[in-house]
C-alpha cells in the first residue's frame, strides 16, 4: 500500500502525514471465518462527526469546558478520549452526565446538556463553540462518491445542529437519507438509524463509516461492513484500535477520502478459494 501524502491547508485536524491505511485482515478481526462474502458496497453510509466535520473545537471543546463548569476540576483531551471510547457515549450530553457523576457530581442528562449548550451554541454575552465547526471533505468530493454509490448519513447529531452546519453545504444535496438523533426511538449504538437507511436491503451491500465505538457496535449488529476513521496521532490510538478491529472493523482509516483507496483495495482482492470453489 503506497504511502500518502495529505495536505488540507488551514486545517490543524490535518497535521498528520504520510499516514497509510490499515486494512484489518480477517484473522486480526472478528469477522466470521466462514464468511466468504466478498465487501463490494453499493452503499455509503456516514457518521458526520469526526468524518466528515473536524469537531475538536467545538463538541470535544465543549463537552472539556462543561465538565470543568459542572465539577470544578480541569480535565484534558486526553480524559475525554476515555469517556468517548466507552460504549453508550456517543451521544456528548450522555457522556458529560456520566463523566461529571462520576467525578463525583451527580448530573443528569437534561442538566448536563443544558451546560452542555452554553458552551456549545454559546450566551447572549458569549458566541458559542459551533461556529468552530468545519467541514473537511470537499462537496465535490461527496459528489464523485455520489456518482458511484448511494450516499447516507446516520449521525448522533440532533436536527439543530446537523442543519447549522450542513443545511447551505453543497454536498449535503447529494445524500439520500439523514438520520439524526431526532429521527430514532433508540440512539448508537442501537442500530435503528441503519435499518431505517437500508430497509430490506442486504446490510451487506452498504460500508459505513464512524470514528466511534458506538458506531462500530451499530454496524456490527446491523450486519453492516464498518470502516473505522481513527489517527494514529489519536489519544489511545492502540486501545481505540484494537476495540474496533475486535468489533470486526475491516479497515483503519486516517480520514474518510481514504475509503478511497480502501474500495480499490477491496475491488482488486482475488475471491477466497471457498468461494471460487463455490462452496
Amino acid at each position: 500500500m503506497p504511502r500518502i501524502e495529505f495536505v488540507e491547508p488551514g486545517s490543524a485536524w490535518l497535521r498528520y502525514r504520510k499516514e497509510s491505511p490499515t486494512i484489518v485482515t480477517q484473522s486480526s478481526s472478528k469477522i466470521p471465518r466462514n464468511s466468504n462474502r466478498k465487501v463490494q458496497p453499493d452503499i455509503l453510509i456516514f457518521d458526520v462527526d469526526g468524518v466528515l466535520v473536524d469537531v475538536r473545537e467545538t463538541y470535544w471543546r465543549s463537552a472539556v469546558e462543561t465538565i470543568r463548569r459542572l465539577t470544578g476540576k480541569r480535565v484534558t483531551h486526553a480524559d475525554l478520549h476515555r469517556w468517548k471510547g466507552k460504549p453508550g457515549n456517543n451521544d456528548d450530553w450522555q457522556m458529560v452526565a456520566n463523566w461529571a457523576t462520576a467525578l463525583g457530581q451527580p448530573t443528569t442528562y437534561a442538566e448536563a446538556r443544558d451546560a452542555f449548550g452554553e458552551f456549545y451554541w454559546g450566551t447572549d454575552s458569549k458566541p458559542g463553540n459551533v461556529r468552530r465547526e468545519k467541514i473537511i471533505v470537499t462537496a465535490a468530493q461527496i459528489a464523485r462518491w455520489a456518482a458511484r454509490f448511494e450516499l447516507n448519513l446516520f449521525t448522533g447529531r440532533n436536527r439543530r445542529e446537523f442543519e447549522y452546519t450542513f443545511a447551505k453545504w453543497p454536498g449535503t444535496m447529494h445524500f439520500k437519507k439523514v438520520i439524526t438523533m431526532d429521527d430514532v426511538v433508540k440512539m448508537k449504538p442501537h442500530p435503528e438509524g441503519l435499518y431505517n437507511i437500508l430497509g430490506k436491503r442486504d446490510p451487506a451491500t452498504a460500508l459505513y463509516l464512524g470514528d466511534n465505538i458506538d458506531d462500530a457496535l451499530a454496524a456490527r449488529d446491523a450486519g453492516v461492513p464498518f470502516a473505522a476513521i481513527i489517527s494514529k496521532r489519536e489519544d489511545h490510538y492502540h486501545k481505540r484500535a484494537a476495540m474496533f478491529r475486535k468489533l470486526g472493523a475491516i479497515a483503519l482509516l486516517p480520514r474518510a477520502t481514504d475509503v478511497n483507496k480502501l474500495l480499490a483495495t477491496l475491488s482488486a482482492r482475488p475471491a477466497t478459494k471457498a468461494a471460487t470453489r463455490g462452496r
